[in-house]
């Protein structure tokens, strides 16, 4: 049973699938050069999907403050 399109949201496609369907499977092995024209579709091997991370920020400061406690330790 499908879901009604006022029901959808906007952006739910935009965010990573755990779950890839049969021709992105092969699109992405062909692309590693793992399967070949003619080869069944049946059985085909997993695919790893690489999960990206967002939002993390760099620790300038901290890196500076401790650099400077570091300094003050060794007098």
């Amino acid at each position: 049973m499908s879901i009604d399109s006022t029901l959808k949201r906007a952006g739910r496609l935009a965010r990573a699938r755990n779950v890839l369907t049969r021709e992105e499977r092969i699109e992405r092995l062909k692309e590693q050069e793992r399967f070949a024209d003619g080869t069944s579709p049946m059985g085909l091997p997993k695919v790893r999907i690489v999960k990206t991370v967002v939002g993390k920020k760099k620790k300038k400061e901290k890196k500076e403050d401790d650099e400077k406690d570091a300094k003050k330790k060794k007098k």
